[in-house]
C-alpha cells in the first residue's frame, strides 16, 4: 500500500513538472513570436521610410525588392525571399499600429491575412482568428471557402460593416446558419453518385472540419439519433448542441432537392425534442435540412406558419467562386 502511495505521489510530481515545462515553452514561443513579429514590422517601416525619402516605389516587381532580398539573404541567411521582404513592407502599410495586432498570431497567420485585399474581409478574419483561436490551416480554409462573403450575403450594409468590425456574433439561431455550407473537405467529386449514408459517413470521418464549417459553438452529440412514436422509429442523421445558443441542433441530410415532406419530418423531430429532450436552461431546438439543391419558393411556402426554428440550406462539394461572391458583397455595400 505504501509503495502504491509513493508511486502515485511520484507520478503527480512528474505531472507537475511536465505542466511547468509546457507552460514555460508556451510562454517562450509566444515571446519569440512577438519579438519576430515586431521585428518584421520594423523592417517594413524602414523600407517605407526609405521609399519616401528616396522617392522609390517598392511594388512586388521592383528592382529595389530584388536587391534588398539578395543582400539581406547574403548577409543574414534564410528568411529574406523577395516575397517575405514584400510582406514586411505590406505588413507595416496594412497595420501601421502594431499594437492593434494580437501577439499570439504567428507570422504565417499574418501573411495569410495580408493576402486578403479587401479591408472588411481582412478585419473579419482577424477578429474570428482571435476569438476562435484558429490554426493557420483553419484560417486558410475559412478564407478559401469565402466564409466572410457567405455570411455577409445575408446582411445589409450596416450588418456587413458590423461583421467586419466585430466578427460573427451568435445571438439568435439565424446568426449560426449558413447558406450554402461548403463541404469540399469530404473529397466527394461533384458528379459522383453517392448516398445519404455515404455522405453522413464522410461527415463523421471529417468531423473536425465539419465543426469548423458549422461555426463557433457547435458540439457533436450523436448520429442516427433514434426517436420512437407509437412503435414507429425515426432516425435523425446528426445531432449537435450549441453552447452559445443553449439548444440542440438537428441536421437532416438530403442528397437531392429539399421538399416539403423533409420540412414536415424535421418539424416533427423538433416538436419531439422540444417536449422530450430539452431540460431546464435549454432553449428550443433548431433544425437544419441540408440538401444538395433547394427550391426557394417551395421552401418559403413550406416553412410558412411553422413556429419552430427550422432552416433549409444547400451544401456544395467544391469551393465557391470567391470573385462572384465579392461582387455580390460590393453591390450590398454601395446600396
Amino acid at each position: 500500500m505504501k509503495n502504491r502511495s509513493i508511486t502515485k505521489n511520484y507520478q503527480n510530481l512528474l505531472d507537475s513538472i511536465g505542466n511547468l515545462l509546457q507552460e514555460a515553452r508556451r510562454k517562450t514561443y509566444q515571446q519569440i513570436n512577438s519579438i519576430l513579429t515586431k521585428t518584421y514590422w520594423e523592417i517594413g517601416r524602414h523600407i517605407v521610410v526609405y521609399e519616401q525619402e528616396n522617392n522609390e516605389k517598392a511594388d512586388y516587381g521592383s528592382k529595389l525588392l530584388d536587391m534588398m532580398a539578395k543582400d539581406l539573404r547574403k548577409k543574414y541567411g534564410k528568411g529574406f525571399s523577395r516575397s517575405n521582404v514584400f510582406n514586411f513592407r505590406r505588413f507595416y502599410l496594412k497595420y501601421p499600429k502594431i499594437q492593434a495586432l494580437p501577439g499570439f498570431l504567428s507570422w504565417t497567420h499574418i501573411v495569410l491575412l495580408l493576402s486578403i485585399e479587401d479591408n472588411l474581409a481582412r478585419s473579419f478574419y482577424e477578429k474570428e482568428c482571435i476569438v476562435s483561436h484558429w490554426s493557420t490551416r483553419e484560417l486558410e480554409r475559412q478564407i478559401n471557402s469565402a466564409l466572410f462573403e457567405r455570411i455577409a450575403l445575408s446582411k445589409d450594409k450596416k450588418g456587413v460593416l458590423k461583421l467586419a468590425s466585430k466578427g460573427q456574433r451568435i445571438e439568435k439561431p439565424e446568426d449560426a446558419i449558413k447558406d450554402p455550407y461548403i463541404l469540399e473537405f469530404l473529397g466527394i467529386p461533384e458528379n459522383y453518385h453517392y448516398s445519404e449514408k455515404h455522405l453522413e459517413q464522410k461527415i463523421i470521418d471529417n468531423m473536425q472540419n465539419f465543426l469548423l464549417e458549422l461555426g463557433k459553438g457547435f458540439s457533436f452529440v450523436a448520429r442516427q439519433y433514434r426517436i420512437s412514436l407509437n412503435n414507429k422509429h425515426f432516425y435523425i442523421d446528426l445531432v449537435f448542441y450549441h453552447r452559445i445558443l443553449k439548444c440542440f441542433v438537428l441536421i437532416d441530410l438530403k442528397i437531392g432537392m429539399i421538399n416539403h415532406q423533409d420540412i414536415g419530418q424535421m418539424n416533427l423531430y423538433l416538436n419531439y425534442f422540444k417536449k422530450e429532450e430539452t431540460v431546464e436552461g435549454d432553449n428550443e431546438p433548431v433544425g437544419i435540412i441540408l440538401g444538395a439543391q433547394k427550391d426557394h419558393i417551395l421552401v418559403e411556402y413550406a416553412l410558412g406558419g411553422i413556429s419552430n426554428k427550422l432552416f433549409a440550406s444547400k451544401y456544395r462539394l467544391s469551393l465557391p467562386d470567391k470573385h462572384l461572391l465579392q461582387k455580390a458583397i460590393e453591390r450590398v455595400i454601395v446600396k
